[in-house]
């Protein structure tokens, strides 16, 4: 591939991986303004992120191993319409119970440019060259949750919370048209899988049977629900209890996640000297001191000053853990790298969708139940690691 050529895949694959911090990420600064037009409360609201993230979770279980049977192109350009149109109807919801139906078509949509983008990948490159590329698509990826809530907040001081959502629909948009013109069909007909129920459910039997396929996809999937109790908490925490705008709130949210970008470009330069499997321990490492920096700030109150610091811990640790756990999950199963694509991204925006209602549940009257929560998952990723994948490949 040239030079010109992977740079548009770079910039095509990673606009599609952002689907998720873009559909999540954009209206957070919006949520006191929802709660507020549509007579609701913070768990309401937060049903609208929990759907969303559940559509971009079972998404993935249909637009990936569909990719495997009918090619990336077509589920890809199917998908990329449906979160467009998606995105408008949200514009309109008259009610938060609407808005968490449609967040729910949204992210079902939204999960096919995630999950055939890693498949794209996986049908390109192989060994350290894959987990070089998905580093590289942490930098374009990785922009989407620094620019989506800054966008997010910036839109708000023009239009609504409706606002942002045409916006959303806007940007499906484009991509739609970029991949329809800029996107060849990656997988030949040849190495195609016939019989797409009874193949797909006998492929994710075969990946949950293989222990360390399920430890590098559960503890990264850990260590992002501890990220997404960050996510959902944060906007209450950070302008409710604290005092932050909506615009001071995007800059910190911005910050945060300029941290991802920045580690995926070390873990980049590292993965050439040093192996995936270290570098995914080195990350899950930094998240759980994160984690637990966070839930002993959050008890000890020591406000902005301790919080802030360790937030940016969790959340940039995910620039290291996420790259090298695609890469060494997807690394031995080649011939269903679809199938094995939408089963990691399953348990990600599963795990994140669980958290998000563990956090509104306790309450957001304090950062204490989000940090719980981050802490506690955090923690969790590393066991799982330690004890599933501790004879994994160190590719």
């Amino acid at each position: 591939m040239s030079a010109a050529g992977r740079t548009k895949y770079v910039l095509i694959l990673g606009g599609l991986s952002a689907f998720g911090p873009l559909a999540i990420d954009m209206y957070l600064p919006a949520f006191p303004q929802i709660a507020a037009e549509l007579g609701t409360g913070a768990p309401q609201v937060q049903l609208s992120l929990t759907a969303c993230t559940l559509g971009l979770a079972l998404g993935q279980l249909v637009a990936g191993p569909l990719s495997d049977t009918f090619g990336r192109r077509r589920p890809l350009l199917v998908g990329l319409v449906v979160f467009t149109l998606a995105s408008l109807l949200c514009a309109a919801a008259p009610s938060a119970y609407a808005l968490a139906g449609l967040r729910l078509v949204q992210g079902l949509g939204g999960a096919a440019g995630i999950v055939i983008a890693r498949a794209v990948v996986r049908d390109l490159h192989s060994g350290v060259q894959m987990a070089r590329f998905f580093s590289l698509l942490m930098l374009v990826n990785g922009l989407a949750p620094i620019l989506a809530p800054l966008l997010g907040g910036q839109l708000l001081r023009v239009t609504s919370w409706r606002g942002v959502f045409l916006a959303l629909g806007v940007i499906g948009a484009v991509l739609l048209v970029a991949t329809a013109v800029g996107v060849r069909e990656t997988l030949p007909e040849q190495n195609r899988r016939a019989g797409y129920l009874g193949g797909t459910l006998r492929t994710f039997r075969g990946l949950l049977g293989d222990r360390v396929f399920v430890g590098y996809s559960l503890s990264a999937a850990l260590a992002f629900a501890a990220m997404f109790a960050y996510i959902s908490g944060s906007s209450f925490v950070l302008q409710d209890v604290f005092g932050l705008s909506p615009q001071v709130f995007s800059l910190v949210f911005g910050i945060n996640a300029l941290g991802i970008v920045l580690v995926g470009q070390l873990n980049a330069r590292l993965v050439e000297r040093a192996r995936p499997r270290r570098l995914l321990a080195i990350g899950l490492g930094c998240n759980a001191l994160g984690g637990i920096a966070v839930a002993v700030s959050a008890a000890a109150g020591a406000g902005l000053a301790g919080l802030l610091p360790a937030l940016f811990l969790v959340v940039a640790s995910i620039g290291m853990i996420s790259p090298n756990a695609t890469a060494l999950a997807l690394s031995g199963h080649p011939e269903t790298a679809g199938s094995a694509s939408a089963l990691l991204g399953v348990m990600q925006f599963s795990a994140g969708a669980l958290a998000a209602p563990l956090v509104g549940s306790a309450g957001t009257g304090t950062a204490l139940p989000m940090g719980l929560v981050m802490g506690a998952l955090s923690l969790a990723a590393v066991l799982v690691f330690a004890v599933l994948a501790r004879r994994g490949t160190a590719a």
